[in-house]
């Protein structure tokens, strides 16, 4: 089909689909579902989320990558699909540069590092000197080897120089299992997740790996005011389209976006949740996965990590 500027504006005719790379019911299919609500209201269109877990996210782009480029398909992903899994994952059954074309990044939300409420100090710097005194004692939990909280994890151990074991389990619920039963000490877990956990007094919140106080957790220190300078590990979400879209239908999806976005009480429910809205060019999407693609890279090449 030929696309012209015409069409893009007359978008959108037929009901649209956004694909997310997240089980049903969890925090990130929460986020996709607010969108598609708010969109579908704006287009007056349905506006319909498929949910394909499975393979760290790979699942999920595979199918938006032999998807018919014409805006009616959408991706909507953690950022490490494309910015992490390229390292991790020798085969994929997509190419995370040439197959996708990115459109807006919505959203950041911070890790917290969390600690057994019995077993480690209160505070960073107490942590980091009783993991030097006794190296290899202390235990942090992941949902998985290669996840964006085992990288957490592995950014500290890197970060402070200190050695602490990795203990991978099948998701993140049973690591949240086994940090508040003790069979671990720590454990990095996104503020959504988080959140209940520790208002709830289960866990104890260690540090934010923001460079600023969360506000929905304000009385939580950053790991830079706890001595790891430049201390930052995040999930962000952002929505991608196939690589051969018309630039017109990408422009006109990422307006579309950014006036949802700046929705005030989108903001608000986003803010709840403990994510920052974030909005913007494609442009600087593509810059923020070149960037992550770099920052873990590194850390992954340096400490020889490899996914399940």
């Amino acid at each position: 089909m030929f696309f012209t500027p015409a069409f893009a504006q007359n978008f959108p005719t037929q009901p649209v689909r956004i694909v997310a790379a997240t089980p049903p019911g969890g925090a990130a299919d929460v986020n996709a579902r607010r969108l598609a609500d708010r969109l579908s209201r704006m287009w007056k269109q349905p506006v319909v989320v498929q949910n394909l877990s499975g393979g760290a996210g790979n699942v999920a782009a595979a199918a938006i990558a032999e998807a018919t480029p014409n805006g009616y398909s959408l991706l909507f992903a953690a950022h490490p699909v494309l910015a992490v899994n390229p390292l991790l994952y020798p085969k994929l059954p997509f190419n995370a540069d040439r197959d996708f074309t990115p459109v807006v990044l919505l959203s950041k939300m911070p890790h917290v590092l969390l600690a057994n409420l019995t077993q480690v100090p209160a505070t960073l710097p107490e942590l980091i000197a009783l993991a030097k005194a006794k190296p290899g004692t202390l235990n942090f939990a992941s949902g998985g080897a290669g996840t964006s909280i085992h990288l957490a994890g592995e950014l500290l151990i890197d970060a402070a120089g200190i050695d602490i074991r990795h203990v991978p389990y099948r998701g993140g619920a049973p690591a949240v299992t086994a940090l508040i039963g003790g069979e671990v000490q720590l454990l990095f877990d996104a503020t959504a997740t988080a959140i209940g956990h520790i208002r709830g007094g289960r866990v104890r919140a260690i540090a934010i790996a923001s460079l600023k106080r969360s506000a929905v957790l304000p009385d939580i220190p950053t790991f830079q005011a706890g001595g790891l300078r430049g201390f930052e590990s995040v999930i962000a979400h952002g929505v991608l389209v196939p690589a051969k879209t018309p630039a017109t239908m990408v422009a006109t999806l990422n307006r579309a976006i950014n006036e949802t976005l700046n929705d005030p009480d989108y903001k608000k429910q986003m803010a709840e949740f403990g994510a920052d809205i974030i909005g913007g060019s494609a442009t600087e999407f593509r810059a923020f996965l070149a960037a992550e693609r770099t920052k873990w890279g590194n850390l992954i090449r340096k400490q020889g990590i490899k996914a399940n």
